[in-house]
């Protein structure tokens, strides 16, 4: 006999348990969240085989935990009886439970700290409460610091007033040899950070920030590498816009090449962010910025065939949505970039990178070419500094051979 808890979830016995007046509004969330039938009816099963297992074992709905889930799949696994993406339904079920309140949160030990990561936990909060710097900035900053104390104190007591200018010198010196230059000019711009720390602490008597060697500048020795338009307009052409993935793959790479944001940008980008009247877009730069940008035709044309006719039902006020259950926004930047990835793989096209950036350097490149002002080139790209978008006026040289008009007197 067929025991039906909503209009997808079937189970073939009675439910039994603490967790059985729950498992239809569970069978309601995993719906929504975009999963087939079939993987939905599976995570409704295994729900209610854990409610009977707590069942059999006296335990009660407020004393549920993840800890709970564990025995449970181990019990299984002696059994032989766990299957693929049982685990995941598991902590999707513990989520659910504790998102509405069915459950109590669990309260979780807390970790003992090293004296590192006391030392790094107190700057983090200098740089958030005292700087306010961005999260992302943040981010950045404190797995070098970490590296840096980690590297100096190890297990022994942090004391900022023992460290010296060749500590300094030799951690930038060992960091520089392996990392990226970009890279390595945030290194020394955390480094700095963290040593200005130090004294406004008042544990170090010496300016150590001063001994921060300088990384090499060389960002404007090369042109940067952007996409050529008629790239641009054979991986537009590869895509089947037929499909409701194609009409997003279009719509993000539209917007991509013509206005150049960034792939984060493209990522939060919400459906309020949209003023369909004005033709208008809000998109959030680097710091929490907003900077409003004109919408073209074109790219408004894409944004809305694919609302209409691609996007999956959702929750979500992202314009982007994952094809593939949970059915939600981007994670972040690195989502986008795999669209773009994988687009620029299909199509076949020899790329300057598989990245997302190579947009904004081809749109700033032909904007330049077409005599648009450095001006107006940063203020659509989102810069704060004109010096970021100097980078653009370098000049390539093979190109410009192709323009030299001839040496008098040479042969023809």
């Amino acid at each position: 006999m067929q025991y039906i808890i909503s209009a997808d979830g079937v189970l073939s016995s009675t439910l039994k348990g603490p967790l059985a007046p729950h498992l239809a509004s569970f069978a309601e969330h995993v719906s929504a969240l975009g999963y087939t039938l079939d993987s939905l009816q599976k995570q409704v099963r295994i729900a209610a085989f854990f409610s009977r297992w707590l069942q059999r074992n006296g335990i009660a709905l407020r004393e549920v935990s993840s800890g709970h889930a564990q025995r449970f799949l181990r019990h299984c696994n002696r059994r032989m009886l766990v299957r693929r993406g049982e685990a995941a339904a598991l902590r999707r079920l513990i989520e659910f439970l504790l998102r509405e309140k069915v459950i109590p949160a669990q309260k979780v030990p807390p970790a003992r700290l090293t004296a590192v990561e006391h030392c790094v936990q107190d700057f983090e909060s200098y740089l958030r409460d005292e700087r306010v710097l961005a999260r992302a900035t943040i981010v950045n900053y404190v797995p070098f610091i970490r590296e840096f104390l980690q590297g100096r104190f190890g297990r022994e007591r942090v004391k900022l007033s023992r460290l010296r200018a060749g500590d300094v010198v030799r951690f930038v010196q060992r960091q520089a040899l392996r990392l990226h230059m970009r890279r390595a000019k945030l290194m020394t711009t955390a480094l700095r950070s963290f040593l200005q720390y130090t004294r406004y602490r008042g544990e170090a008597s010496l300016d150590l920030a001063a001994a921060v060697p300088a990384v090499a500048n060389w960002s404007m020795t090369s042109v940067p590498r952007g996409i050529a338009p008629d790239q641009v307009r054979q991986l537009l052409a590869s895509v089947d816009r037929a499909t409701p993935i194609g009409r997003r793959d279009y719509a993000i790479l539209l917007l991509l090449a013509r206005l150049g944001v960034r792939s984060g940008e493209a990522a939060s980008l919400e459906l309020d962010d949209i003023d369909w009247s004005l033709g208008l877009l809000s998109v959030r730069g680097k710091g929490g910025r907003r900077n409003e940008l004109p919408l073209p035709a074109d790219v408004g044309k894409a944004i809305a065939e694919y609302l209409r006719r691609g996007r999956p039902p959702s929750t979500s006020r992202r314009v982007f949505l994952r094809a593939k259950a949970p059915i939600r926004g981007f994670i972040g930047a690195t989502g986008v970039g795999a669209v773009v990835q994988h687009c620029i793989r299909r199509a076949g096209i020899k790329a300057p990178t598989h990245g997302a950036h190579q947009f904004r350097h081809g749109l700033a490149a032909q904007m330049l070419r077409k005599g648009a002002s450095l001006s107006e080139i940063g203020d659509l790209l989102g810069h704060r500094h004109p010096q970021t978008t100097m980078i653009y006026t370098k000049v390539d040289l093979v190109a410009l051979r192709s323009l030299a008009l001839p040496w008098p007197g040479s042969a023809p």
